[in-house]
């Protein structure tokens, strides 16, 4: 079976083009240069899941033709992240709720956010079967699949990161315990955010991806959630030959 990941959204927080910005980069004529919230979707053992429900979803799923998923993977609240989950509604057909898969704290979020979603005095839902990690590490089997999960917290926020067999989805990073490399420890292909050249408070600087994908051992790195401060192009000119900027439309095989 086939072992793909297609990225659907690579931009940061307000995407590429931002909104008013005259900068070289949101002019860009290159599609390359455009980006949209920050998004994949998993093809695995004949399984497809989406990480990270974002507001852009609905167009990104037009434009790839999504109708069908066999499960959500959230990541973490931020609204860049999960602004879409009310659109994941068209996914749950002929009385079948749509699995998801997400943290305590992620889930009481967007129990909050969409409570039109669920019942009106628990966590139920007509629509969604939430499957809640037990715990910041661990193991757990989701539709079929077994998953490793790791935490870390952005702004004081927890972040979830993901692990299938030699791959991970680690996003919105910036700080993190030593643990969280030892469960990555393994991993061939590596998803990893990275902002901006300049360092920020929130996310990792392009070099300090590339020196956390060295520590992880990943063999190959593709960044993600990009910000509208470099080009494709510069990038791909900026980063070792073990790490490359991602873009919307990507396919990679594991």
């Amino acid at each position: 079976m086939s072992r793909r990941v297609f990225f659907l959204g690579t931009g940061s927080s307000l995407g590429v083009p931002v909104i008013g910005c005259k900068c070289s980069v949101c002019r860009s004529g290159d599609s390359k240069n455009t980006r949209l919230r920050c998004s994949v979707l998993l093809e695995l053992e004949g399984k497809v899941f989406l990480i990270d429900p974002g507001p852009d979803h609905r167009f990104q799923a037009l434009r790839l033709g999504i109708d069908h998923l066999d499960g959500v993977i959230v990541t973490h609240a931020h609204y860049d992240h999960m602004g879409g989950f009310g659109d994941l509604k068209v996914y749950s057909k002929e009385g079948k709720k749509l699995p998801c898969l997400l943290s305590g704290p992620t889930f009481s979020v967007i129990r909050r956010q969409f409570s039109h979603l669920f019942t009106e005095k628990g966590d139920e839902s007509p629509l969604f079967s939430c499957q809640i990690l037990d715990g910041l590490f661990g193991k757990t089997t989701f539709e079929g699949v077994s998953i490793e999960y790791v935490s870390f917290s952005q702004g004081g926020m927890q972040v979830t990161g993901f692990k299938i067999g030699d791959f991970a989805y680690i996003s919105d990073i910036k700080t993190y315990e030593p643990e969280l490399i030892a469960n990555l420890k393994g991993v061939k292909t590596l998803v990893l955010s990275a902002a901006r050249r300049q360092p920020s408070q929130m996310h990792f600087s392009f070099e300090e991806a590339f020196t956390f994908a060295g520590t992880v051992g990943a063999e190959k790195t593709y960044l993600t959630h990009i910000s509208h401060e470099s080009t494709h192009q510069d990038l791909e000119k900026l980063l070792p030959q073990s790490v490359s900027p991602a873009y919307d439309g990507l396919i990679i095989s594991l």
